[in-house]
């Protein structure tokens, strides 16, 4: 146990909620901070992206206990379905056994909400941080940017508010801090194939299903209530984009064309394709992630990812891993700590933004392709035969 500190975070969610209960763990008084309202009291008006949980984001949850709880509302998932125009063909993740898990963002978040209260992190809703004394961790809460603030003090500050992060639109006006977004040229949008009437699945529930096409394609992940949360990514603008499809009938034809297997199973595919908005895809990065000993970022704060390689909650989630296992070599020196942190996790982020934007390509188009497919056996061969030379990706 550490000497206890009184800590702030600012966010709530999934990376947030998993610090606070870490923290906790070490004896911490921990106050979490969200501009949004408690998620476990509203209605979603659309479906939220669903989540695929790795080995590196299970370490992190059984690391303080709260593995199980997590996997009781999540659906293994130990192969990609790939549908072609044509044909469906299949291809297993990683080592023989080995599963990616499908969890919905908002259940897992209201999840964790919970399992933070239980260990003791209390909750504050509705409150806008609009500037934090970087020195002195000190927050600035209220009503809005240019009215009256409230300060609030703390020993230290986590920014888990996520890629556009308020926390570390404090530390950009630092010297010598890097920062740089890219937004890709694709967006994405939610659309649902609802369970059957006996709330059975209507495709396989323990494949990611894939629509590969090139620029554009489509994705499918289950949900326990049955149905499946899918997302269809594409160009905002162009031949084949979000700007060319302009009503109804456009949208069922090119559904028909491009992913005609889908159509029998996405009733309300032109009421969810108008109605359900078009969303960015952004990478972020920036260094340092820490002030001295008293701010740290964390999560989506310090490296938003494009979501292909499916590892953002992961990589968050990582960071807490990593975050604690200096706590437990450096005791209660935080320069240090927060310094091994930033330093350690650093190359890991910006590799796994790498991948992220290379695994849309094999999603989107190698999936696609006979040779690939037949790389993939090959590994697999390879790494049953050799696993200490060589390990797949879903793997680690």
């Amino acid at each position: 146990m550490q000497t206890p500190l009184k800590i702030a975070i600012v966010g709530s969610g999934l990376v947030g909620s998993l610090l606070a209960i870490y923290l906790k763990k070490e004896g911490h008084t921990v106050h979490v901070y969200d501009r949004s309202p408690d998620i476990r009291k509203i209605n979603f008006s659309g479906r939220s992206i669903n989540l695929a949980m790795s080995n590196r984001g299970w370490k992190a949850l059984d690391g303080v206990g709260v593995g199980d709880s997590v996997r009781e509302i999540a659906i293994p998932m130990d192969k990609r379905a790939i549908h072609l125009v044509d044909k469906l063909n299949f291809q297993n993740y990683g080592q023989e056994g080995e599963s990616i898990y499908s969890i919905s963002r908002g259940t897992l978040n209201r999840k964790m909400i919970d399992l933070a209260e239980v260990a003791g992190a209390e909750f504050f809703f509705d409150q806008k941080i609009w500037d934090v004394t970087l020195s002195e961790a000190t927050l600035h809460i209220g009503e809005t940017e240019r009215g009256e603030w409230e300060e609030v003090k703390y020993d230290m500050v986590f920014g888990a508010d996520g890629a556009f992060s308020r926390i570390r639109h404090r530390m950009q006006r630092q010297s010598m801090f890097n920062y740089s977004q890219e937004f890709l040229n694709m967006g994405y949008k939610e659309l649902n194939i609802p369970a059957n009437a006996d709330a059975t699945h209507k495709l396989d529930k323990n494949s990611f299903h894939i629509w590969p096409r090139g620029e554009y394609m489509l994705i499918a992940l289950p949900n326990l209530d049955g149905s499946f949360t899918c997302t269809l990514f594409m160009p905002f603008e162009g031949e084949n984009s979000f700007a060319s499809l302009t009503d109804r009938k456009m949208v069922e034809d090119f559904f028909e064309k491009n992913f005609p297997d889908s159509i029998e199973v996405i009733p309300k595919l032109a009421e969810d394709f108008f109605k359900n908005p078009t969303s960015t895809l952004v990478t972020m990065k920036c260094f340092p992630w820490t002030y001295e000993d008293k701010i740290a970022l964390i999560g989506d704060a310090c490296h938003a990812i494009v979501p292909f390689y499916g590892q953002g909650m992961n990589a968050g989630f990582e960071d807490i891993t990593v975050l604690n296992e200096m706590i437990e070599k450096y005791g209660n020196d935080w320069k240090k700590i927060f310094s091994e942190y930033q330093i350690s996790r650093k190359p890991n982020a910006d590799a796994i933004a790498e991948l992220s934007y290379r695994n849309f390509m094999e999603m989107s188009t190698k999936t696609a392709d006979e040779k690939f497919l037949l790389q993939k056996k090959i590994e697999k061969a390879f790494s049953d035969k050799h696993p200490d030379k060589w390990i797949p990706l879903y793997s680690r």
